[in-house]
């Protein structure tokens, strides 16, 4: 029959969503606890059940506990759902729109969790418990976490709670413990303590939704999309929850989940159907990969702590193609292994099906070579007691592997085996008996050990007393402190005669030799003034070969009036220059000279080296300089200037010279200033006693500012004192009118103030003084009658 064409499509959707809902996870939440307990969780007969109860939802036909089944994309086939909400709505696919989840006001929290995830306010809690007994020492169980909290930021900031919490079921005072922890560790398995990196980003309002780093990622499965089989945002990886138990002991084991106090975004635990076995539990795998393998020659012995009374043993290893292969003989409750494998136990209980099983993969380290050694070392007082330092040795006992660590060195081989008591300064070691053995603990990088013997012993070579080493202070400043290059200037002469390979340092005392501590540079300067000693060690090596002191001096040599002189020579002349007598020798650079003296007729740089009795060398430097009289070639005269009249004189000579136009008052300038109108005698002399120059007469002029021609014998003619001595010149006087009333030369005697026989009235009168030789004044002054 073939179906109307309408149909098809919605056929194929049907098809499509049959498809689809096969994947996802199944919830049956009408079973009982009882059926979930011992039906779906538990599937031994080394466990035996009683007192199982469940609570959660309080809504009617809204169980919050029920059995899951699941299709190939969900890591359980079958088990059991744990939630905060509904358990129907564990049920796949994700909605997200949805997620943020059924909120009951009346469905409470769990004061059990709240103790021991240390939170204040769970809410909604579903709980499953019984009391069980086990009949192996070691229970365990796998879950998946999953949650609505996997959206935005909320992994950094909230969390729903959930706990698999166990204790004595005979001591209800007793606390309980909580196994869904992350492994190795007491970490309550949450949002927030299982989740990628969280970016940060901006909200539908702008404003950022700060993210956080990943915590423990490799725990989580990752976020769930619209495809997945359950309706949640995000689940962890498959977790295991595992604690030991005394067998045949009572135990209440409490499974519990709940929303925080939001009530929001609902969380769920899915436990995997018959995975609450027992087992014999030797552990972890001790492995290579998990940085535990049993230490190469150590005896380890797998015991299932059962009673051979109770239990028959069979104990196998896995064989080349990784099967299992009974070890012969071997039936008893432990095992001591021998041999790296994986090894497996099979303890049957009596005549029951209760059989427990046990697994173990163990490996050895390879074996730590250790070698025995011995230290030489120097002793200041030869009672055979000294300082050694230990870990000079840290390299030869270990053969210089790089994967070894030392691990202290102890006075006993019990303590190095205990690694109890190390030598708590083994670089400043006093030995307590000659010839001593202490004891260095290695170990690999798993913490396996062997222990190497170190052999302390003295050192009974001599170097002979060394002879001082000594040089001159040869700094500006003589205070006995000077540089010595030990490897140069000391290290050679201790050297001689000693083994090849021997090598040298050196320190300030010889306590500090012994130790090796605060060495001396190679270019070293005494601290002490003018002699010290230091100590010498000589080392083959890691051993000592001995300690030698070494006394260093510096010799000063300070002779007094030895600072650079200056001194002058007169042309023509010559002058000697010495340096006090007494010195070893006397080197002149100019000619070699080997006296105190030195004849010198020219000028220039002059030198003498002296040398005492130590060989410590002085030099005087002499700076000749050449002088002679000066030679005086004119002036510069500046006059009729009043008060601004100058004098330069002008002069030749490579002298230092003062000058005078008087021949009493002497000045360092040449140029005299405000000069009065007069005849003057200009000379110069040597400052370096060279002599007194030629003398050049200087004259210098300037006019009357006023005459007052009233007959009574002072100041009755205009005249300018001293121009009769000058070149010929012509003076012309005028009146304010430019009219000439008077013309003189060096025969006139003056103007008495009248023109044509007649006085000319008080008033201000020109006049133009014009030289042969071109150069013109001009000026007024004044008639006052």
């Amino acid at each position: 029959m073939s179906l109307p064409r309408t149909l098809i499509p919605l056929f194929i959707l049907c098809c499509f969503y049959n498809k689809i809902s096969a994947q996802n996870i199944s919830v049956n939440s009408t079973v009982t606890p009882e059926d979930l307990i011992q039906n779906v969780l538990i599937n031994s007969s080394c466990i035996d059940t009683e007192s199982v109860n469940a609570s959660g939802n309080p809504t009617p036909n809204q169980q919050s506990y029920g059995s899951f089944t699941a299709g190939a994309n969900f890591p359980f086939s079958s088990g059991i759902v744990l939630s905060s909400s509904p358990s129907k709505n564990a049920e796949g696919p994700y909605i997200q729109q949805n997620s943020k989840g059924v909120q009951v006001r009346n469905w409470n929290g769990d004061a059990d969790l709240n103790t021991a995830l240390g939170i204040n306010n769970s809410t909604q809690a579903t709980v499953l418990e019984f009391d069980f007994v086990a009949l192996t020492n070691s229970i365990s169980f796998n879950y998946i976490f999953a949650s609505n909290e996997y959206q935005l930021n909320f992994p950094c900031i909230y969390s729903d709670g959930f706990a698999f919490l166990i204790k004595d079921a005979d001591n209800p005072t007793e606390a309980y413990k909580n196994l869904a922890v992350l492994p190795n560790s007491t970490t309550a398995v949450s949002a927030t303590t299982v989740h990628p990196k969280i970016n940060t980003i901006n909200g539908s309002g702008g404003e950022p939704i700060v993210g956080c780093e990943a915590v423990n990622e490799n725990y989580f499965n990752g976020y769930n999309t619209a495809s997945s089989p359950i309706n949640y945002a995000g689940q962890t990886v498959v977790m295991n929850a595992s604690t030991d138990v005394i067998p045949n002991k009572k135990y209440h084991l409490k499974l519990v989940v709940a929303d925080d106090v939001t009530r929001q975004y609902n969380s769920a635990v899915f436990i995997e159907a018959g995975s609450f076995v027992t087992k014999i539990n030797f552990g972890q795998d001790r492995t290579v990969a998990n940085n535990n393998p049993v230490c190469f020659g150590e005896n380890y012995v797998l015991d299932t702590n059962l009673s051979s009374t109770t239990h028959t043993f069979e104990w196998f290893k896995k064989d080349a193609s990784n099967n299992y292969v009974l070890i012969p003989g071997a039936t008893s409750p432990s095992y001591a292994v021998s041999a790296t494998g994986t090894y497996k136990v099979e303890a049957t209980l009596g005549s029951t099906t209760c059989v427990s099983i046990g697994e173990i993969t163990v490996e050895f380290s390879p074996e730590i070579p250790a070698t025995n050694t011995s230290l030489l070392q120097c002793d200041d007082n030869t009672d055979g007691i000294t300082i050694f330092d230990l870990t000079k040795v840290a390299n030869i006992v270990k053969n210089n592997n790089a994967q070894i660590t030392n691990q202290g060195y102890y006075e006993t081989l019990t303590d190095a085996q205990a690694k109890t008591n190390p030598i708590l300064n083994p670089q400043r070691y006093t030995n307590k008996t000659p010839n001593q053995i202490v004891f260095a603990r290695i170990e690999n990088t798993f913490g396996c050990s062997a222990i190497a013997q170190v052999t302390l012993n003295v050192s009974n070579t001599v170097i002979p007393d060394q002879s001082p080493i000594a040089k001159c202070d040869e700094d500006e400043i003589q205070d006995g402190l000077y540089q010595f290059n030990l490897e140069q200037e000391v290290t050679p002469q201790i050297q001689t005669g000693l083994p090849n390979g021997i090598v040298i340092n050196y320190f300030p005392t010889a306590s500090d030799a012994i130790t090796e501590t605060n060495q001396l540079p190679n270019i070293f300067k005494n601290t002490t003034p003018n002699s010290q000693t230091i100590y010498a060690r000589a080392a083959n090596g890691s051993d000592c070969y001995d300690i030698t002191p070494i006394e260093l001096i510096v010799h000063t040599f300070d002779p007094p009036n030895f600072e650079d002189e200056t001194q002058y020579l007169c042309k023509g002349d010559q002058i000697t220059i010495s340096v006090a007598t007494g010195f070893s020798s006397y080197t002149w650079t100019n000619n070699g000279g080997s006296t105190n003296s030195m004849l010198v007729t020219s000028p220039g740089d002059y030198s003498v080296t002296v040398t005492d009795v130590n060989g410590c060398k002085k030099t005087k430097n002499f700076k000749i300089i050449l002088s002679e009289p000066a030679t005086i070639t004119g002036a510069d005269v500046k006059d009729f200037s009043g008060i601004d009249n100058s004098v330069k004189i002008l002069y030749t000579g490579v002298g230092n010279y003062e000058f005078s136009l008087d021949g009493t008052a002497f000045q360092d300038d040449p140029t005299f200033t405000q000069v009065t109108p007069g005849v003057y005698t200009a000379i110069a002399r040597d400052k370096n006693g060279c002599g007194i120059s030629n003398s050049f007469i200087v004259y210098v002029l300037d006019y009357p500012r006023f005459f007052t021609p009233n007959g009574d014998g002072f100041n009755d003619l205009w005249v300018i004192k001293n121009i009769d001595q000058m070149p010929d010149y012509t003076i012309s006087i005028f009146d304010r009118y430019g009219k000439l009333l008077k013309q003189m030369n060096q025969n006139g005697s003056g103007w008495d103030g009248m023109f044509n026989g007649r006085e000319m009235p008080s008033d201000d009168y020109w006049f133009t003084l014009l030289f042969v030789n071109g150069k013109n004044v001009k000026g007024h002054f004044s008639l006052k009658r």
